[in-house]
């Protein structure tokens, strides 16, 4: 037998899983060299917290051998997931090692799944932010292909994880592109269901109003798919869930990577949905991908943007939604009343302050402006089949760039240069709760990934799915991937 775990980093969990079935590694030797290299790696990039490696071990026993990733190692973002073994803070000092009543249901079906978490990663305070920089865990977390560079967020410290080779896959959340964005800065898959297709209870029944979503940072397609397959579908007593598949797949994302189309009309966006210009590195990604579409025969037709004030509405009402969460979850903690300067970073604090300004009436009527977008958005695509944008409109931020310690969230959100400048194409599909993926099919030439975004109507998750495994055939990604996991481990291997 195999002992040595090292050999096996460049896998994905399905390989990892077969293999540890064949008996070429044991699945408690692979855990300990996961840990080993997850003590290495993060001293660089801040991205693991609250690595448990006695808790790792026992539940690694308590598994289930036939479980289809029976072993394989993974991460929690230390937002949601609520878990008894694993207490999380939020990225936030109000929360500090929050202790867990009940397992959510997202994570008892990652364990049941066979996945084996020792830890859990970094997010910017309250999910907030677009990188991952929360005053709580004192230095920002860092990109692995440039440490001057953020991994995104919120679920930054997952991507960073993955992209490192020290788990295959790890839990994210995205309620306004934070596992979409973490996926384009680091050269990861990542996917957002539509609204419902993931559990969201026992804790909550929905989050930011239904736009937030658990999800998961890959490094192939078929994991993600597999996920979805041993993740999917309503928890007792959800207030919704997402439509079943109408494909006949029989609920298999894995079947929808298999499963021939028919030629799709696909829509493509170069500029952002207010018609401004984006950095040329990701039109340039664009251009690359609209080739590539029509090479597997597709029609693309180049899209003006129709929307635009729409979508400037949208954003308004995303900003209160989150405001009012986020004021939520801070008086769960601390009465608003007595919440000082220096119990949040500041972003948060002008967050909350803009939260408690919103009446009742307000919020219902920023929920409605929401619903009035989704049916916006379900109405365009009936023109076409799919949108295609790049996930970002400039490549990875610099750290720093959206430090959390601006003052005024609505000038961090869509002030000049905000996070609506750098990020306007994610929201807009929490929004509409239409299904989204960012796939990794392009890096610029200082090396940083740029990842492409494919939007379908609100159900079609399949037909999403089917179509990011055409390009991920016709432009494979793996061989960028795993030079930087090989480059990591000789940088950083014990001597």
């Amino acid at each position: 037998m195999e002992n040595d775990g090292e050999n096996y980093f460049e896998c994905d969990a399905i390989d990892l899983a077969a293999h540890i079935a064949a008996g070429a590694i044991d699945a408690q030797n692979l855990l300990t060299a996961s840990i080993a290299r997850a003590q290495r790696l993060n001293p660089a990039l801040n991205a693991i917290i609250g690595i448990a490696p006695e808790v790792a071990t026992r539940l690694a026993m308590e598994t289930a051998s036939a479980a289809p990733l029976y072993g394989v190692p993974t991460l929690l973002k230390d937002l949601g997931a609520e878990a008894i073994d694993f207490p999380s803070s939020s990225g936030a000092r109000l929360y500090a090692d929050t202790k867990h009543a009940t397992d959510s249901s997202i994570y008892t079906r990652i364990r049941a799944a066979g996945l084996v978490p020792f830890g859990r990663t970094t997010t910017p305070e309250f999910g907030l932010s677009p990188v991952t920089e929360a005053g709580f865990y004192g230095e920002p977390t860092r990109n692995p292909w440039n440490l001057d560079h953020t991994p995104g967020g919120s679920s930054g410290g997952t991507a960073a994880a993955v992209a490192a080779g020290i788990v295959p896959l790890a839990h994210g959340s995205d309620g306004g592109g934070s596992v979409r964005i973490p996926a384009s800065c680091c050269g990861l898959v990542g996917m957002k269901p539509t609204r419902a297709r993931l559990p969201a209870g026992p804790n909550r029944g929905e989050g930011w109003a239904g736009m937030s979503s658990d999800g998961f940072l890959t490094r192939s397609l078929r994991d993600t798919a597999l996920m979805l397959d041993l993740c999917h579908g309503a928890d007792l007593g959800a207030p919704y869930h997402a439509p079943p598949p109408e494909n006949g797949l029989h609920d298999s994302f894995q079947a929808a990577m298999q499963t021939p189309r028919n030629a799709l009309r696909i829509a493509i966006l170069e500029s952002d949905f207010l018609g401004n210009p984006i950095h040329s590195d990701c039109r340039d990604a664009v251009y690359k991908t609209a080739g590539l579409l029509k090479g597997l025969g597709h029609e693309v037709i180049w899209w003006q943007s129709t929307i635009a004030q729409e979508v400037e509405v949208m954003m308004q009402a995303w900003m209160r939604i989150v405001a009012c969460g986020t004021a939520l979850t801070v008086r769960t903690k601390k009465p608003l009343d007595e919440l000082k300067t220096d119990d949040v970073d500041a972003l948060t604090y002008s967050t909350v302050q803009l939260g408690q300004k919103i009446s009742g009436a307000d919020y219902l009527e920023s929920i409605n402006k929401i619903h009035h977008f989704g049916r916006v958005l379900a109405a365009l695509f009936q023109d076409f089949d799919v949108l295609i944008t790049p996930t970002l409109a400039e490549p990875p931020a610099k750290i720093g760039r959206f430090k959390p310690t601006n003052p005024d969230f609505t000038d961090f959100r869509i002030g000049e240069n905000g996070v609506f400048c750098y990020s306007p194409y994610t929201a807009i599909f929490n929004a509409s709760g239409q299904p989204a993926i960012s796939l990794p099919l392009h890096w610029n030439n200082d090396n940083l990934p740029i990842g492409i975004h494919l939007a379908a109507p609100f159900g079609k998750d399949e037909d999403l799915i089917g179509l990011a495994a055409e390009l991920e055939l016709a432009n494979p990604w793996q061989t960028e991937q795993l030079k930087l996991i090989k480059r990591l481990h000789e940088n950083n291997a014990e001597k």
